[in-house]
């Protein structure tokens, strides 16, 4: 996402450099209509429900895909410089994994949401950060490299952590057997990002892929998914009020109590900005795919809904922070 990006013989690539940065300068203008993509599927899905639908057996694959480029976007030394990661990284992870998953209970909870949404809502908040947050990062001028490693190290940690979380929270009014989701979480999220990062290894293509391509198809792909929840839930219209509420809410809480469970730690303010858009933007997609191969369409809706608002709130706060001037270092 810099203008120079480097080169596998470490040297400066710039993006006026030959026709492939001209590729990618044309495929990020794309990728600034994200919200527009994701309202098309969502229309799609809402005039065109029996087509839409019918896709539903292929989200898991479609979910697989966008964590394979997410895999691609590493390196095994990435990975490995992860433990260097310090308090905040940490700090940030334990927010996640506390704040949405308990705040999703608490909030199906006070809403009194049906048991279906209010599972829907948990798999929402157990599940890890999503790549959108990465982008927004950079847009908010954020700590990008700490955005990374949060989603890196959520996304590792998620086949042990999501399927706990739904069967410690919602096994009280559902049968709930973690090991299926945990397999599921396995084959869906952590096995494409590992085969990413060895394809890495052997594949090296230029900074136009990773900084156009990949970010585009993993939109259209998410855009794609939107779509299909709307279509196999078109006939249920009378849930859209709650929730909607209770995804509000539950984005904004992320989004406060990750920025304000950093501020006062004294972590260094553009960093609190990164915390806060890595605990408010989940993998909502992920919650989508959990929940029709396990639960049911009902189940995925808090998800698809997710996945449009905190594009919104994502980039509003993004746009607002980039004008704004940290009175404090990064």
């Amino acid at each position: 996402m810099d203008d120079c990006a480097k080169q596998p013989n470490g040297k400066p690539h710039s993006a006026n450099d030959g026709p492939a940065s001209g590729i990618a300068s044309w495929l990020r203008l794309f990728q600034d209509g994200f919200l527009v993509w994701v309202v098309l599927g969502a229309a799609w899905g809402w005039f065109m429900p029996g087509p839409a639908a019918s896709g539903n057996i292929w989200i898991p694959e479609a979910l697989a895909a966008v964590m394979l480029g997410m895999g691609l976007t590493l390196t095994h030394r990435d990975v490995l410089a992860l433990r260097h990661g310090g308090r905040t990284l940490l700090l940030g992870v334990a927010l996640q994994y506390v704040v949405m998953p308990l705040g999703a209970w608490g909030i199906a909870m006070f809403l009194g949401l049906p048991e279906l949404l209010a599972l829907g809502l948990i798999l929402v908040g157990a599940c890890p950060g999503g790549t959108a947050s990465n982008v927004v990062a950079y847009l908010a001028r954020g700590d990008v490299a700490l955005s990374v490693g949060m989603t890196t190290v959520s996304t590792l940690l998620s086949p042990l952590l999501t399927p706990l979380w739904i069967w410690l929270l919602a096994s009280t009014w559902l049968a709930i057997d973690p090991l299926p989701l945990f397999w599921t979480v396995m084959k869906i999220v952590l096995l494409p990002v590992v085969a990413g990062v060895l394809l890495r290894r052997v594949w090296q293509p230029g900074p136009w892929f990773f900084e156009g391509v990949l970010p585009l198809v993993s939109m259209f792909i998410i855009a794609w998914i939107i779509g299909v929840i709307v279509g196999l839930n078109h006939g249920q219209r009378h849930v859209a009020g709650p929730v909607v509420l209770a995804v509000f809410i539950h984005n904004a809480l992320g989004l406060t109590l990750g920025y304000w469970g950093s501020r006062l730690r004294k972590v260094p303010l553009r960093r609190c900005r990164t915390v806060a858009l890595e605990v408010g933007m989940q993998n909502s997609g992920l919650a989508v795919a959990l929940a029709v191969a396990h639960f049911g369409p009902v189940a995925a809706v808090p998800g698809a809904v997710f996945s449009i608002w905190h594009n919104v709130t994502g980039p509003l706060l993004a746009s607002i922070w980039r004008r704004a001037k940290p009175n404090e270092s990064p």
